[in-house]
């Protein structure tokens, strides 16, 4: 048997150990490919005034200063500069049901590492960047900050980090949030959805909360799902348990109705969140386990750009 020190020393090493391989990964990852598009889709997320000069031919009627035009007696327009200055707040769901994955990558695997890039893009842009790690109540919050020491510290939390309940409440993260932000930040939100009360009455709460904080900040939804969650593979009698909430139900995995039922409940499930979304005009970005993400985030990078462009 091992003396106590020593488990303690692996585990550590193990720990460092993952710490870095995420780090290398998601860095090379920002490096090669995520670097440009991380600045043009999160530009700063304001306009500061910076001084007043002569008007010229094409600039817009509405930067109009009308006390220095009145006072000289020609018009002056505002100069604005970009507020560069961004806080990324990742929001990240800890609760039960982050663990499961029908292959070797669990869904908290790859929300800590989407979380990670979005860590190490802030950063290399100079940004801020916070961490909220939550099940049915906040359970852990790291304030933003710069620096590499801190992108290490948010890693390290959301890899390793053991949450203290198995729920899921989005409405109370986001509460946390608002309260926390004293100014506009750009806050991650990475979750899969598997809600305890998916009941009408509850998404109706959920959904005031998110247009709260999407009227309030810049929210970006992001569902971490798995294969088997979308489509059941053929097999027995299955007994089925909710991570969460302990509930199990029994399945017969032979039935071909009982499995196509299975695949369109996901496929409603789905498409109502898709829709959702859309309708507040708030950007939801689907990942799954086991699938390449890198195209996907990339793909709402550059919607992202073309729209802020046309405003």
């Amino acid at each position: 048997m091992k003396p106590a020190h020593d488990e303690t020393a692996e585990k550590t090493r193990a720990i460092l150990q993952k710490v870095r391989q995420i780090e290398i990964r998601t860095n090379r990852l920002v490096n090669d490919t995520l670097a440009g598009e991380y600045h043009s889709a999160f530009k700063g997320q304001g306009m500061n005034f910076d001084e007043v000069r002569e008007y010229h031919t094409g600039d817009e009627v509405r930067n109009i200063d009308w006390n220095v035009t009145a006072r000289i007696g020609k018009p002056f327009v505002k100069k604005f500069v970009e507020e560069r200055e961004t806080t990324i707040l990742l929001m990240i769901d800890v609760s039960a049901s982050g663990f499961y994955g029908s292959g070797e990558q669990t869904k908290r695997d790859l929300a800590a590492e989407v979380g990670s890039m979005f860590a190490y893009s802030a950063i290399r842009n100079k940004d801020k960047v916070g961490l909220v790690l939550f099940s049915d109540r906040v359970e852990h919050f790291l304030p933003p900050q710069k620096g590499n020491n801190h992108v290490l510290r948010v890693i390290r939390d959301i890899l390793f980090f053991e949450p203290k309940h198995k729920r899921t409440s989005i409405a109370a993260a986001l509460d946390y949030a608002n309260q926390v932000l004293h100014r506009k930040a750009i806050i991650l939100l990475i979750s899969d959805f598997c809600l305890n009360d998916p009941s009408d009455a509850a998404m109706g709460r959920l959904m005031t909360k998110l247009d709260l904080t999407h009227h309030k900040h810049d929210l970006v939804v992001f569902s971490i799902g798995d294969p088997i969650e979308r489509s059941m593979l053929p097999s027995g009698l299955l007994m089925v348990e909710d991570i969460e909430t302990g509930e199990q139900i029994l399945l017969d995995a032979r039935s071909p109705s009982t499995l196509e039922r299975y695949r369109e409940l996901a496929i409603r499930e789905n498409e109502q969140r898709r829709s959702l979304f859309r309708k507040r005009g708030i950007d939801l970005i689907e990942l799954e386990t086991g699938r390449p993400y890198i195209k996907d985030i990339i793909r709402f990078f550059k919607n992202r750009e073309r729209r802020r462009r046309r405003i």
